[in-house]
């Protein structure tokens, strides 16, 4: 996997680079310790974070430097401020959870991607996407989530096809997990193999233009890894942990 650091924004890219020829997992990487429908599990409604103070702050100047400020953006199971013309579409398990998020000004959609996973027919059920290029997305967002689908590809290759031409989607991934919920391999294996994984995923659902963002050492303020603010505050008082955040994010050709 080569390494590039993009002078157009503060953290380093890698690039994916295909590593199967043929589909390599097993249905076994996919069962979970619950498995349980997911709707009795995700009915009470969890008002938490799941990563830290800083990787938000970080997730949150990534966000502002990268997805569109007009159009349609998917946020399924993440959190992000609305700005300029962009309508941000929510879909997730818990009706509580949506309300509750403010900025889900193109509607909200109460959906088990594990029990279904074509994103694109729900999305035009519920009239948020159309038929044709332009009245698709612009872009698609999901954090800490990817590790409780269990159809991973079906659900990525659905949101391939509603997506228009040049659309982005950026899945964040980091260590935080509810374990029984989380499906076995992600559970197994490194966090370098975690990266790589969701990058399989969306190579094998024909998404392209894969790379790796790390935005662990992002800065909170300002780009760069830099020492100023919170970040450089906890540093200075020998507090260096922090949540490790990457995104795994891709491009819809043609």
């Amino acid at each position: 996997m080569s390494t590039s650091t993009s002078n157009q924004q503060p953290w380093p890219v890698k690039q994916y680079i295909p590593r199967h020829q043929t589909w390599p997992y097993n249905p076994s990487d996919f069962t979970r310790q619950d498995n349980s429908p997911d709707d009795g599990f995700y009915s009470a409604p969890r008002f938490v974070t799941h990563i830290d103070d800083l990787a938000i702050a970080s997730l949150r100047e990534y966000y502002d430097h990268v997805l569109p400020r007009k159009g349609k953006v998917l946020d399924f199971c993440s959190r992000r401020r609305g700005e300029g013309e962009v309508k941000v579409v929510g879909m997730g398990m818990n009706a509580a959870e949506l309300e509750r998020n403010p900025v889900l000004d193109g509607g909200r959609i109460l959906h088990d991607l594990n029990a279904d996973p074509d994103v694109s027919r729900v999305l035009k059920t519920h009239g948020a996407i159309g038929d044709d290029d332009g009245e698709k997305l612009d872009a698609s967002t999901n954090v800490v989530s990817t590790d409780y689908l269990t159809s991973p590809v079906e659900v990525l290759h659905s949101l391939l096809h509603a997506t228009k031409p040049g659309g982005r989607v950026h899945l964040t991934i980091s260590n935080r997990c509810f374990p029984t919920k989380a499906i076995g391999r992600w559970l197994r294996v490194s966090e370098e193999e975690r990266v790589q994984m969701v990058g399989d995923f969306l190579w094998f659902a024909g998404w392209r233009g894969i790379e790796i963002v790390e935005l662990s050492d992002g800065g909170v303020q300002g780009g760069g890894g830099g020492s100023g603010g919170l970040k450089g505050f906890l540093a200075g008082m020998g507090m260096r942990g922090r949540d490790p955040v990457w995104v795994v994010r891709a491009v819809k050709e043609g």
